[in-house]
Order: structure tokens, then sequence, then C-alpha cells
């Protein structure tokens, strides 16, 4: 028996199945890394750049970029490198640290999630205590909340994860997973599995705790038309963000824990990237796009960069 001492690296047979297409898949994904950069880099520029946008919501929204282009952080470099490289490894510090960033990523996701659906119900249905309840002071204390628990529970993860014994170092993913590392242990994974399942049960509270938020929020959008009118433009566009990384992180939580060896790789791969690819893709664009505050700033400072670049281009 070996235990983590003994382990220095962790191969990752995921990208076995992406030999024969490494060139189309390291350009797909290096387009798809600077996507991402650019439409959050973007989102939270405008954002910041802009007084009008210092309210709870587009602090909100802000902080689900800034956590958007985190997460990414995690797997993109390494990804990007590994798909040119004929050996793929990670050294067994670096696999925690993956472990940590993607993991702790998805659940501030949806702490942040939560805390825009507490922030919409309150603008909707109570309207005139909006101010006095989601004020700047009580917003910034909240924001840190649904960061700071995620990254706690995670590092208790990841600690009880790091005194497993291991019985092997090879990893059927294309990044470092945390049950792919329990699945390697000789010893008793108990706590880890006890664990692991009180944070999902936490975070299944965090969606219910959302779809009760919004069906109060519903309820009062039918009494008038500008309630309507708020809940078209604002409740919309975060349902959809919802709904997007909740069907991406289900993919790989029950392939994870559940997928059979019959699945093809490439299958698998799909499965186990999509919480990292298309939600921090497609969050800041559903926004970006519906949000008319933010639309019409955004169109702005394209048309005064593009009347610039002509002044500096005559000149």
């Amino acid at each position: 028996m070996t235990n983590t001492s003994s382990i220095a690296v962790f191969s990752l047979s995921g990208f076995n199945a992406t030999v024969n297409y490494r060139v189309t898949l390291f350009s797909l994904t290096l387009l798809c890394y600077c996507a991402i950069l650019l439409v959050n880099v973007s989102l939270i520029l405008t954002i910041i750049l802009d007084q009008n946008l210092h309210e709870p919501m587009y602090i909100c929204l802000c902080s689900l970029c800034i956590n958007g282009l985190y997460g990414t952080a995690g797997f993109y470099p390494k990804f990007v490198s590994d798909l040119l490289s004929d050996i793929h490894v990670l050294s067994f510090a670096g696999c925690l640290v993956q472990i940590y960033v993607i993991y702790s990523y998805a659940m501030v996701d949806y702490s942040v999630l939560a805390l825009m659906a507490y922030d919409r119900y309150v603008a909707i249905c109570q309207p005139l205590e909006y101010h006095s309840v989601m004020s700047v002071r009580r917003t910034a204390v909240l924001v840190c909340l649904s960061w700071l628990v995620p990254l706690c529970a995670e590092a208790w993860m990841i600690s009880l994860t790091s005194k497993l014994k291991l019985c092997g170092s090879h990893i059927q993913k294309l990044y470092c997973e945390n049950w792919s590392i329990v699945k390697l242990a000789c010893s008793l994974t108990k706590a880890n599995d006890i664990v692991g399942l009180i944070f999902i049960g936490f975070y299944c509270g965090h969606v219910l705790f959302i779809v009760c938020s919004y069906a109060q929020v519903v309820k009062s959008a039918f009494k008038s038309r500008d309630s309507m009118r708020k809940f078209t433009q604002t409740c919309v566009p975060h349902l959809l963000c919802l709904f997007n990384v909740t069907t991406a992180l289900l993919f790989d939580i029950m392939y994870a824990r559940y997928g059979s060896a019959s699945v093809p790789q490439h299958v698998k791969n799909f499965m186990a990237i999509q919480f990292l690819t298309i939600p921090p893709v497609l969050n800041p664009i559903i926004y970006g796009l519906i949000l008319t505050k933010i639309r019409s700033r955004i169109m702005y400072l394209y048309v005064m960069t593009g009347q610039r670049f002509k002044l500096r281009l005559k000149v």
C-alpha cells in the first residue's frame, strides 16, 4: 500500500481521445479562452467605470464575471499546454490546487446567483424597502460571504482529500477532480463522502432558495406592468444563467459519480468541461445583450472607441 507521500504526479488519460485532433482542439480552446477573457473583462470594466452601474445587481454581476475568470484560470492554461504535449501529468500539489480553484468556482457561482435572486426578490416584491435592505454596506458584506463561504468549504474538502492514502495516480479526465482522487484511495473515504453530500445538499438548498424567490417574484410581477418589466429585463437573464450553470454542472457530477466505462472518451471529455466552457462565455453575453443599461453603455464605449481610432488615423 502506498500513501500520499509516494504520489509525485497524476497522469491524465482524458487526452488520449484528443491525439488526432490536437491542432484543431488547441485552436478552438484558445479561441474560447480568449472569448471568455474578452466578454468577462469587458463587462467588469463597464460596471467599474460607470457610476450609474454601481448598484447591487450590477455589483453581483461583476462578481459573477470575476468568478468566471478565476475558475477558468484554473483549467485553460494547463489544458491548452497539455493539448500540444505528449505527456499529460500534474503534480500532487498542482492537482489539489486545480481541484480547489475549479470547484470553489462552481460553488461561488451558486452563491452569487442566490444573492442575485435575493436582490431581485427585494427589488420587485419590496420595492419601497429596496435601498434600505440592499444598502451598499450590506451588499458588500453579502458579496464577501458569497466568496468566503465556498472558499473555506472547499479548503475543508481539500484538507480531507490531501490526507487520503492513495493506491494509484491515474485520473481518467482532462483535469484533476476531487471524486477521481477519492476513487484512487486505499483508505476509508467516509469523511469525504459525508462532507461531499453535505456540500451537494447545501448548494441544492441554494437552488431551492432561488426557485422559491422567483416563485414570489413571478407572483408579484403580474400585479403591475412596472414589476413585469423589471422581471423581464433583470430576472430572465438570471434564470437563463442559473439553468446554464446547473445543466453544465449536473453533467459533470452525474458522470463523476455514475459514469459508465462504455461511454466514449470524447463524450466523457465534453461532459466534464461543459461548466468550464459554456457558463463563463454565455453568462456575460446574456446579461450584456438583455440588460438595457449595460448594452447601451457597451455600445457607447464601442462607438467612442471607434471614433477615437478614426481620428488617430486621420492625424
